[in-house]
């Protein structure tokens, strides 16, 4: 302490004086290794993150971005690498074993620590998992405040976090610990796998259906809980399923010839499955209805308890993405950061029936058949929904839709409507009869009334709009300048928000 009231800074944190205003108050000197006598034991964990769980991972679209200018892997022992976006790095020792590795680090998803330390064990190793192999060993990776909080806090993580590793096969041989502002916990862990028998998220065939083991909702309940909404119930049901080994799941679907499967966590179900479609070059059509909800999450979903992390995964996932008819809640749960989630697997259908009924007997209750791999492609999702009463039917396009439902459509524009075959005396069918003969060729021919709603799209910022206009634009004959001068007259009206709206639904810079 002498060189730095010498100094007049801390040694410890220059951007602090010193003596600093805990020792004026307190007499305590951190560097010095004391300790306030009152650190706190009893905190609710998510209450000292932004985000809780999975969802304090960096979005899919900035990793890509930040990774996209580093040398590629050359080395031929490397037989997955960062390339494919897979769940876990696979280097090969001899013809018959590979390494699986991999690591993960989070904030809490729970409030208490030795739950905590469950939930960041079962999520690390779910990666090796997830790729058909044996994890053998685990090193622990910590961040913790240990000028804040209780090293018990910390003890109990820990314990919980070589628990369920214990309970996994997995010993905890070591790792690595900083003194951090935020909370932490996770652990890098090493497997093994034949080099014949690797499943990676780049090898999903036309015919497969999808299978997921658990259900979603983990990441919307942990956020209802950092608001002090989440009940005692929801919190132990997604604790869970965080907790829940995805060991049987592995083992099911290796013995089952599966080539092709990932896990969702952080990205959500639509993230982690968009990697699948663009590494395996193919088309998923998925059935929201069919996919597994936690009960709570669906209430908190529809309350609109969504957190900043599953709009992050929207925006990463928009490009690829037709939706039609999907409630608005059911899209937050695709969007949903998870932490360890269930296991995403593409497996022959003759094949999915007897799997799913396995998973079942086995404690995965909520496993489903979720959707198929439709056919070759760039890479693509198309969301589905059994009951279309829910969303968009009931919405004109030019109504401010929320996004995650007719934002996110295949375009549709209240002027397609089909004529309805109801009373037309109902208000909503009057409504879209107005807006077919709004539409209707006149006095304005074809071509004008195109320009004209093009213009009135950016004008309102109604994406889907937009998007349908700009298409019958060109089917009409239209040419681009002429499109972009009704563009820019919208513009003059509507100003700059109207100019950046248009850029980025067409994708300009």
């Amino acid at each position: 302490m002498e060189r730095s009231i010498k100094l007049g800074h801390c040694i410890c944190n220059p951007k602090k004086p010193c003596p600093c205003d805990l020792f004026r108050e307190r007499n305590v000197c951190q560097c010095a290794g004391e300790k306030l006598p009152d650190l706190t034991a009893d905190v609710a964990l998510t209450s000292l993150v932004k985000n809780a769980g999975c969802a304090s991972k960096i979005s899919q679209a900035d990793l890509k971005q930040a990774l996209a200018t580093l040398p590629p892997l050359t080395d031929p022992r490397v037989l997955i690498g960062s390339n494919t976006a897979d769940d876990a790095g696979v280097f090969l020792l001899n013809e018959e074993t590979a390494l699986v590795q991999t690591v993960d680090v989070f904030t809490p998803s729970v409030d208490d620590p030795y739950t905590f330390g469950q939930v960041a064990a079962a999520n690390s190793v779910s990666d090796v998992y997830a790729m058909g192999g044996t994890p053998l060993t685990a090193l622990a990776v910590l961040g913790f405040p240990v000028e804040n909080l209780d090293l018990s806090i910390m003890t109990e993580m820990m314990r919980g976090g070589t628990d369920k590793l214990a309970e996994a096969g997995v010993p905890v041989v070591g790792g690595h610990s900083i003194n951090d502002l935020d909370v932490k916990f996770g652990f890098a862990v090493t497997g093994i796998v034949h080099p014949q028998r690797i499943i990676s998220n780049a090898a999903a065939r036309v015919g497969d259906v999808l299978v997921l083991t658990k259900p979603l909702g983990t990441g919307i309940i942990a956020f209802a809980a950092q608001l002090g909404h989440a009940t005692p119930e929801a919190l132990a049901a997604a604790a869970r399923w965080m907790t829940w080994l995805n060991k049987t799941g592995s083992e099911l679907m290796v013995g089952a010839g599966v080539v092709c499967a990932t896990d969702v966590t952080g990205f959500g179900l639509l993230g982690h499955l968009m990697e699948m479609v663009t590494q395996s070059g193919v088309t998923a059509e998925i059935d929201a209805g069919a996919v597994p909800v936690i009960p709570a999450a669906m209430q908190y979903a529809r309350e609109g308890y969504v957190s900043g992390g599953a709009e992050r995964n929207r925006e990463s996932v928009r490009q690829r993405l037709q939706c039609a008819g999907v409630p608005d809640e059911l899209m937050h749960l695709l969007y949903d950061p998870q932490t360890s989630g269930g296991l995403l697997v593409c497996i022959p259908e003759a094949q999915a029936a007897a799997f799913v009924q396995q998973l079942r007997e086995t404690g995965h209750e909520y496993a489903a058949i979720i959707g198929r791999i439709t056919k070759q492609s760039e890479g693509a999702i198309v969301v589905t929904h059994s009951d279309q009463d829910n969303c968009c039917d009931e919405q004109p396009c030019c109504a401010d839709a929320e996004p995650g439902c007719c934002a996110d459509a295949e375009p549709s524009c209240c002027a397609d409507a089909a004529a309805p075959d109801v009373d037309t005396g109902d208000a909503a069918s009057a409504f879209k009869q107005f807006l077919q003969a709004a539409n209707a060729p006149g006095a304005l021919d074809e071509r004008q009334k195109e320009l004209l709603s093009v213009a009135l799209s950016v004008a309102t910022r109604c994406e889907p709009c937009l998007k349908i206009h700009l298409k019958k634009a060109a089917e009409v004959g239209l040419s681009a300048a002429e499109i972009e001068e009704a563009v820019w007259l919208a513009v003059a009206f509507a100003g700059a928000p109207a100019m950046m709206f248009y850029r980025e639904v067409t994708g300009q810079r």
